[in-house]
């Protein structure tokens, strides 16, 4: 989820456009860590800022169990409706801001590009509420947007520096941090400067 102007209409127009798109890099990085370790049950994942679903059918195609949280009733209803949903697959959905989202304790939180939408004020608490409630050995993956970022200063986001970021992980073991910079437009077409840290960090097993 990426920010919008518009109402549902617009929110399904954009679903449409980007659900189609490959799940995000870091994402699968963080599954493929998964992968090469044991597990005796099927893994649980909440996705924060779900989308029309990319990451969450990827998750789905490898057996996961996911909790999908959007603040848009519009992400429901494209996820519900993709074609490629696994048959069997084993999710639900939640419409709600993630101050006011409750999830369960969970092996993996996925935010592509969606923590940057909540109001500096909320921060805090939306990641303390990822890091508690991640298992021993989960892990997070998703974005923040830098202090050069194009979109810095808007009202209702919030933006880090690396310093900032790597303080956000301390207690984490950081297995992937790729940190982007470039111009190029957004899925609606606005030209944009992009400064985003891309990150997967794993709960320290202890």
């Amino acid at each position: 989820m990426i920010v919008a102007s518009g109402g549902s209409r617009d929110w399904a127009a954009y679903y449409t456009k980007t659900g189609a798109r490959p799940p995000r890099p870091n994402l699968l990085f963080a599954l493929d860590r998964f992968e090469a370790e044991t597990s005796d049950t099927p893994r649980l994942a909440v996705d924060l800022g779900a989308g029309g679903g990319r990451d969450v059918i990827e998750m789905l195609r490898r057996g996961w169990r996911v909790m999908a949280i959007d603040g848009e009733a519009a992400a429901a209803e494209a996820l519900r409706a993709r074609s490629d949903l696994p048959v069997g697959a084993s999710f639900e959905t939640k419409t709600a801001r993630f101050e006011d989202a409750d999830w369960p304790g969970c092996d993996l939180v996925n935010s592509s590009f969606a923590l940057p939408l909540c109001t500096p004020d909320q921060f805090p608490l939306v990641w303390q509420k990822i890091t508690y409630s991640l298992n021993s050995g989960g892990r997070f993956a998703g974005q923040f947007y830098g202090e050069r970022d194009s979109w810095a200063g808007r009202e209702g986001m919030t933006f880090h520096t690396q310093h900032e970021v790597e303080a956000l992980l301390l207690g984490l073991e950081i297995e992937f941090f790729e940190e982007e910079e470039d111009d190029s437009k957004t899925p609606r077409g606005e030209a944009k400067h992009w400064h985003v840290f891309h990150v997967v960090a794993q709960l320290r097993l202890g």
